[in-house]
């Protein structure tokens, strides 16, 4: 069995996997926004768990941000900032001398649903998290691509491939916002909405509006397809993936895959586009089932 932890920016989410996958445990506690109480909360969890199985356990963990791979330390981890610049796993061991593995939160979602979700039966998969915030991550044979810089799926980095919005002001101008992030996640949905519209609504209402046909909506969400569609052509004509899996919170909203599908196949001129879309088959729960089968892969 492995455990699997989560440090989300409002949660931190645990499971143990038992050796076929299914889950024996799932829970989470609130973040503790501070790194010391954080390293004490995941020791109390490895600890429980252990105590309950009576065996030492391997551990995965997943992050936002990156890990360098030459200090072990964490990097780019915009929503949980008491994180940025520690190396968590040398930290832990100090404790704890459980075999312990970590990765970026959006490679153990890509993971997760590459390994046996719903991008099981693919070679090459990108995943997509779209939430309060934007990321991404890449498995090739069930194998996470990190890249030498631990960068590798991190395509929201990237600039929006059309000009950026001269109408943002400065005071609402996000840090990012030349960014894809800066166009696609949940929190510049909101400013960038407000900006244009003059009206302060949360990413949801917004697409609830879109769905009932309201004018503002429906012009804003058609330019985030858009948007969207453009950034994915970075991602298809640089890496081709067979399948791209959608998640995050944000993604529950989007209800028009194949509709982004046909824009993006007018963009590159390839009208039999065979790179499938897909919604993951486990949810908000990918991301930690990822993190627990971290520790397989690395036992194999």
């Amino acid at each position: 069995m492995q455990i699997g932890i989560d440090l989300g920016a409002t949660k931190i989410e645990y499971v143990l996997l038992d050796n076929n996958n299914k889950e024996k445990i799932r829970n989470r506690i609130p973040t503790p926004n501070n790194y010391e109480e954080t390293l004490l909360s995941i020791i109390s969890i490895v600890k429980e768990l252990g105590k309950k199985n009576n065996e030492k356990l391997n551990i995965g963990i997943c992050h936002p941000g990156a890990t360098d791979k030459t200090t072990g330390l964490i990097k780019n981890a915009h929503n949980s900032q008491w994180l940025n610049n520690k190396n968590i796993v040398k930290d832990l061991k100090k404790t704890i001398d459980n075999n312990i593995y970590s990765e970026n939160d959006a490679n153990c979602f890509c993971l997760s649903e590459a390994y046996d979700g719903s991008a099981s039966h693919y070679e090459i998969v990108f995943g997509i998290i779209l939430g309060s915030g934007c990321g991404g991550g890449f498995v090739i044979n069930k194998k996470i691509i990190s890249g030498s810089n631990g960068l590798g799926g991190e395509w929201s980095l990237n600039q929006m491939p059309e000009k950026s919005n001269p109408n943002l002001s400065s005071e609402k101008k996000l840090d990012f916002s030349n960014r894809i992030e800066g166009y696609l996640s949940g929190k510049s949905i909101e400013i960038n909405y407000e900006i244009r519209f003059k009206e302060k609504l949360s990413a949801k209402e917004i697409f609830l509006n879109y769905r009932n046909k309201k004018k503002n909506a429906c012009d804003f969400i058609n330019d985030y397809k858009n948007k969207l569609a453009r950034s994915l052509v970075v991602i298809i004509t640089t890496l081709d993936p067979d399948a791209i899996v959608f998640g995050g919170g944000l993604s529950n909203e989007i209800d028009f895959l194949e509709e982004l599908k046909s824009i993006i196949s007018n963009l590159i001129n390839e009208p039999n586009l065979k790179t499938v879309f897909l919604k993951p088959q486990y949810g908000d729960a990918s991301g930690v089932r990822g993190a627990a089968l971290l520790g397989r892969n690395n036992s194999i």
